[in-house]
C-alpha cells in the first residue's frame, strides 16, 4: 500500500484537529485500531474499495463499526463521505499514525528475524539501538525465515545487519576473492 499525497494531507489535518481538541492520543488509538481492522478483514478492504456502493452506505457501516471512535475520527469519516475518498481511509490511518509518533519522539524501528522476537533478542535490540537513536523507541517485528537467524534492525534510513544469512554471503564473497 503505498501513501498518496491527499492521504498525507488528510492526516495531517486530523493530526491538527485532534490536537487542537486535546484528542490526539485517542485518535491515534482510533487510527491504529482502523487500520489494524482493515488489515486483518479483507471483507472490509474490499467494502471500502468497492466502487458501486453508495458512500452512504460506506458512512454508515463506519460509524458502527467504529462506533466507540472519537469525534474527531467520526469526522474524518464525514468528511471522506462528503469528498466521495473511503478508499483513502486505510492510507490516512497509517499516516496519522506515522505523523503522530513523529510529533512525539517516537521511532519504529522494524526488526526482522527468523522466528518471532524473544526477550533476550529484543534486550540485545534495544541495546543496539542505543547507538543509533536517542529517541522513544517502538518495535515492529517481521519474520523472514530466510535471513536462517539474528536479525536486520532498521530505523528510518539506517540499517544494522547481523543476520547468519548475510554473514555468510560476506564469508562467500571474502572465499571467492
Amino acid at each position: 500500500m503505498s501513501s498518496t499525497r491527499a492521504a498525507i494531507r488528510y492526516a495531517k489535518a486530523i493530526l491538527d484537529m485532534a490536537t487542537t481538541s486535546s484528542a490526539a492520543n485517542e485518535v491515534s488509538q482510533d487510527m491504529t485500531l482502523i487500520a489494524n481492522t482493515i488489515k486483518e478483514n479483507k471483507e472490509l478492504e474490499a467494502f471500502i474499495a468497492n466502487p458501486t456502493l453508495k458512500n452512504e452506505v460506506k458512512n454508515s457501516a463506519l460509524l458502527e463499526v467504529f462506533a466507540s471512535a472519537n469525534k474527531v475520527t467520526k469526522g474524518l469519516f464525514q468528511l471522506l463521505f462528503e469528498n466521495k475518498r473511503f478508499e483513502l481511509l486505510n492510507a490516512i490511518a497509517v499516516e496519522y499514525n506515522k505523523l503522530f509518533d513523529e510529533a512525539n519522539g517516537v521511532q519504529v524501528a522494524k526488526v526482522t528475524t527468523a522466528v518471532a522476537i524473544t526477550p533476550e533478542l529484543e534486550k540485545k535490540v534495544m541495546e543496539k539501538i542505543a547507538t543509533f537513536s536517542n529517541k522513544k523507541i517502538t518495535i515492529n517485528n517481521i519474520v523472514d525465515p530466510t535471513i536462517i537467524g539474528g536479525f536486520i534492525l532498521r530505523i528510518g534510513d539506517q540499517q544494522y545487519n547481523a543476520s547468519v544469512a548475510n554473514r555468510l554471503q560476506v564469508l562467500k564473497r571474502e572465499l571467492s576473492n
